[in-house]
């Protein structure tokens, strides 16, 4: 067995676990293409020939299979349960207060960081609507702000 034999071996482990780690469909070119060139090791083929096999494979399969993928692509999907909490009431149980990076509230029993969506101070215990959610933190307005005419 050659070193370049191996050296495809890993290359092709490694984007098996790659592909494993983020199953989008990436990494498996690459170790499909790493295989190909393994097998070119195998009958002595230099390592240009092996780097060149390793990069066309990946890219054609790229090019072959991609469109045929897209079209199994899931199209409707599902909106996140903390989206659904959009439009929802929530009750402060920290005071938000931007000056001082506080604020906190409960969503259907759930704590989270919540930040005032005007900027403003908003007391403990104030019944609050989610305006949006901001990766882990709910951007929240008070019912008052809300009844307000623009």
């Amino acid at each position: 067995m050659t070193h370049y034999m191996i050296f495809w071996g890993v290359v092709f482990v490694l984007a098996v676990l790659a592909e494993f780690a983020t199953m989008q469909l990436v990494s498996i070119w690459f170790a499909v293409g790493a295989l190909a060139a393994a097998i070119g090791a195998f009958f002595g083929l230099g390592f240009t020939a092996q780097f060149a096999i390793f990069v066309l494979g990946s890219f054609l399969l790229l090019l072959l299979t991609r469109p045929l993928l897209r079209g199994l692509k899931v199209k409707n999907v599902a909106v996140m349960n903390a989206e659904r909490d959009i439009g929802s009431a929530a009750v402060v149980i920290e005071e938000i207060n931007p000056a001082l990076g506080t604020g906190r509230a409960r969503i259907n029993g759930v704590d989270w960081t919540a930040v005032s969506e005007l900027g403003d101070v908003i007391p403990k215990d104030t019944i609050v609507i989610v305006s949006q959610i901001d990766g882990a933190k709910l951007v929240v307005h008070t019912q008052e702000t809300a009844d307000e005419p623009a």
